[in-house]
């Protein structure tokens, strides 16, 4: 059996006016993710337990079979673990993200999607002034840096993307050790702002990074492997965010590198699809994660977000679906693992669409892979990590 699972982040979203009423998925040109609706089961699944953070970290987590409330620690330590950083066990991990602050509001969580390079000479540059024996800050993809604190940190942060729009200040670190953090996000303030790399932003209309923001915090999780969990010995993820390669690590998955996969609108849709294609070849499961469409509903860019889906149908799942149904025993997976609305501009965690197809999967009605269809199905899934089974082991 060859197993496929995509994950159009963020794409599920809510009515929007300049759609006709209708959201991305539902005015999107999506044959293929249609087909699989339409020809197999389609139904809702929370991957976000109502008391934890709506954040990827927890809904990839439970997409991947993984009962976030036992096993979750934080996004950073899986970014850490993607790019193999040895971590104490006294030691905190922060997601460290760039972001613009002007006049005390977060106007962009991700200092207009600053390149890995110019990031990556900011991030020293604070390692310059500000690391010590107690913290270091980490380069990683765009905005997406890590901070590592030994010491007590038992604060309480918020993601920035939460925040757009608002004052920041009731939102900085707070907690034993709050005040250290939320001094180093004002420092930063101070370093960045002269910055070269930040003057030539600013000369080009683009946001600056003027500050860094300090969430995400926790320490190094233990996993067990999917191959104890499901049988499924060879499996293979692709995504440009540290998140998942970093899950996918921990759970004894191969990871492939894509080149132009950015994590954004720009993403090498084509690429991705290829290597997933290829990936079956000799792995039994292949997971496509793509970035795109939450990036787009952040900044709320509707138009953006559509041609997102667009492109993930077309370039992705397309090819994936193609090459499966030239086999025996396939079966194929698409859903968001959380909606990113446009309106909102951050996420929520409400229940998803998904839709799956293949082997001993029978259509009861065909449907189009939209909320609404997903919603009047009687499939409904409460716990997002019981979904994997389901997937895999349904009769």
């Amino acid at each position: 059996m060859k197993y496929a699972i995509v994950i159009p982040d963020g794409a599920a979203d809510l009515p929007i006016d300049e759609l006709g009423g209708k959201t991305p998925l539902a005015a999107a040109d999506i044959p293929n993710m249609d087909w699989i609706a339409a020809n197999g089961k389609c139904g809702t699944v929370r991957n976000v337990p109502a008391e934890m953070p709506c954040g990827s970290d927890v809904a990839i987590m439970s997409v991947l079979g993984y009962d976030p409330k036992k096993y979750y620690s934080g996004r950073a330590p899986l970014e850490a673990a993607a790019r193999g950083l040895k971590i104490e066990p006294d030691e905190w991990v922060f997601r460290c993200n760039l972001v613009t602050i002007i006049d005390g509001i977060m106007e962009d969580h991700s200092a207009g999607n600053i390149s890995s390079e110019e990031s990556a000479a900011l991030i020293e540059e604070l390692n310059r002034i500000l690391a010590n024996d107690q913290l270091r800050f980490y380069p990683g993809v765009s905005y997406r840096n890590l901070m590592t604190f030994a010491g007590k940190a038992d604060v309480t942060t918020t993601p920035p993307h939460d925040i757009l729009g608002e004052p920041v200040a009731p939102h900085l670190p707070k907690g034993h050790g709050g005040d250290i953090f939320a001094t180093l996000i004002d420092r930063s303030e101070v370093i960045l702002t002269d910055a070269e790399i930040n003057r030539v932003r600013r000369d080009l209309g683009e946001n600056p990074a003027t500050h860094i923001w300090l969430w995400g915090q926790g320490r190094m999780p233990q996993l067990p492997k999917f191959a104890e969990r499901f049988g499924i010995t060879s499996a293979a993820s692709i995504s440009a965010v540290d998140l998942v390669r970093g899950l996918s690590k921990l759970i004894g998955w191969d990871h492939i590198e894509i080149p132009g996969a950015t994590g954004f609108v720009d993403t090498n849709y084509a690429g991705k699809g290829a290597a997933a294609v290829e990936a079956l070849v000799d792995h039994d499961l292949v997971f496509v994660h793509v970035e795109a469409p939450d990036e787009a509903g952040h900044q709320a860019d509707v138009s953006g977000k559509v041609h997102a889906v667009e492109q993930i149908d077309r370039h992705i799942v397309g090819p994936l679906l193609e090459y499966l149904r030239g086999l025996n025993d396939w079966r194929i997976l698409v859903l968001p693992d959380h909606p990113t609305p446009c309106s909102l501009r951050t996420h929520t965690s409400e229940p998803v669409p998904f839709a799956l197809a293949g082997k001993r999967i029978e259509s009861v009605i065909q449907r189009t892979f939209t909320e609404d269809s997903a919603t009047a199905s009687d499939l409904h899934i409460a716990n997002g990590w019981e979904l994997m089974e389901f997937f895999l082991k349904v009769r």
